[in-house]
């Protein structure tokens, strides 16, 4: 039996988005935080979030020249073959220059590359898979790691059975906490405690028909009792703050740092239906209106909101309707104690505190 090292190599690839890289740097927390002692590298695609956000928390990050397919015709789909081909040279000689004792993918660009080398070297390795509908790259990569975790029962329809494991999705620890009281969350937003609050979020880039369809139904907000949080995103930021002035009842900001008193201060919630999102739903255990982007790979946020509504956990509205309907629906629900209960009830069932420590464990199996 080989002997133990005294610390383990980690590399940890992924991100694009924030669904990627923030569960990407919980589960490298969480490693930080045990008994044994663990190194840790990551590897994103450069250009994207990830190349800001993971020195951001402190670690280290190497980039490859990796991109993915346009959906549109584009005379950069011509060029994809070469940077698939200079991005598996780059991850072979990021490999062998950390010697990783396991390598975890987190999906995006760059965990093809990275563990299709890793999986060559006899590495192993763990996928993080937070949708419930998997992704191309993680569907082929399931053939060549040991491990993959799920958070979305059913998922066996994309991985072999006998790898999977149900953790959950890592998420914020503030909201597993959530140490605030609804009476400072309010305060924190020059809100009223008499009132019902809605909270309406996009992301934190914000989502155009979320922002829209809160423009048109703005008045009827106001004139209906109604409070309203709205996360805009900074593109949009300008044009509400410009119509809200004249309304005390809401609160209008570009990104909300503390997601925290946001959830607390809220009685309902309308968001997009990304994966994170989703787990942080589940264990905020609010009312939910879910309108799911459908700008996105595989429509996987449908599919994410579908799971929830499947068990009358969540309203889903789709996109192309949301203008028209989203806020009568929203202020209808709000409206309907007995519905919101139903629904608090069942989003609650389905959220996973410690999926951070669950991830981490599979991952110290791999090294023992």
């Amino acid at each position: 039996m080989s002997q133990k090292p005294e610390t383990y190599r980690v590399l940890i690839s992924g991100g694009g988005t924030g669904g990627h890289v923030f569960p990407a740097i919980a589960i490298a927390n969480k490693l930080m935080q045990q008994q044994e002692k663990f190194e840790i590298l990551f590897v994103g695609a450069n250009g994207k979030m990830e190349m800001q956000k993971v020195p951001a928390a402190g670690y280290q990050i190497v980039g490859l020249d990796i991109a993915g397919m346009q959906r549109s015709f584009s005379l950069k789909n011509l060029l994809l073959p070469f940077k698939v081909w200079k991005s598996l040279r780059a991850a072979r000689k990021i490999i062998e220059e950390f010697n990783p004792h396991v390598a975890i993918g987190v999906g995006g660009y760059a965990s093809g590359p990275t563990l299709y080398k890793s999986s060559q070297r006899k590495i192993p390795c763990l996928i993080q898979e937070q949708n419930s509908y998997a992704g191309v790259t993680n569907k082929i990569l399931s053939k060549r790691v040991q491990k993959i975790c799920v958070a979305y029962h059913g998922m066996e329809k994309f991985f072999p059975s006998e790898k999977i494991v149900m953790t959950g999705n890592p998420v914020r620890q503030e909201i597993v906490k959530m140490n605030v009281s609804r009476e400072e969350s309010l305060a924190h937003f020059n809100l009223r405690t008499d009132k019902k609050t809605i909270l309406a979020i996009g992301g934190s880039l914000g989502a155009l028909t979320i922002n829209e369809s809160i423009v048109l139904g703005i008045e009827k907000i106001s004139s209906s009792n109604l409070q309203l949080i709205w996360q805009t995103g900074k593109g949009f930021f300008e044009k509400a703050k410009s119509i809200t002035e004249p309304f005390n009842n809401i609160s209008a900001h570009d990104f909300i740092a503390r997601m925290d008193f946001a959830y607390s201060a809220a009685d309902m919630i309308v968001s997009r239906a990304g994966a994170i999102s989703i787990s942080e739903l589940c264990l905020v255990g609010k009312p939910c209106v879910l309108v799911p982007s459908p700008n996105v790979s595989e429509d996987h946020q449908t599919k994410n909101a579908r799971a929830l509504v499947d068990k009358s956990a969540a309203l889903m509205i789709k996109d192309i309707d949301a203008r028209n309907v989203l806020v009568d629906e929203a202020i209808k629900l709000l409206n309907d104690e007995s519905r919101c209960s139903v629904l608090s009830s069942a989003i609650r069932k389905l959220g996973i505190a410690d999926a951070d420590q669950k991830i981490v464990d599979e991952i110290i199996k791999l090294l023992t």
